[in-house]
């Protein structure tokens, strides 16, 4: 059974004369990502949302609360940033949660920038 030549062109990582040749990686682009927005509604209550943004958005208790206010006050307001499909099975869980709760929380997404 005949081995092949490290040293013979065309190995992947050698060069012509026997060293080792630098491969280029290609760059890949961060994908874009997508805000999740909370809407503020008058039959929501407060620690439902508060609830909403400690379990699906990761929020510890005070940041969930100013964010809870934020809504409230604003009438919206952005609770996360992820790639596209986590953003959108995100909102997708949530209003699942909400309406199995009686809820008629709105929550959205939209591109980032």
């Amino acid at each position: 059974m005949a081995t092949k030549d490290p040293n013979k062109p065309g190995r992947p990582g050698r060069d012509n004369d026997g060293g080792t040749q630098l491969l280029e990686r290609q760059k890949t682009k961060k994908p874009r990502l997508w805000k999740v927005l909370m809407h503020n509604d008058d039959y929501t209550t407060q620690e439902f949302v508060v609830y909403v943004l400690q379990q699906y958005f990761r929020k510890d208790p005070s940041e969930a609360m100013r964010l809870m206010l934020q809504v409230h006050q604003s009438g919206m307001a952005v609770v996360g940033a992820y790639p596209k499909d986590v953003a959108e099975t995100k909102v997708a869980l949530v209003m699942d949660f909400a309406r199995e709760h009686g809820h008629p929380l709105q929550v959205t997404t939209e591109p980032e920038g």
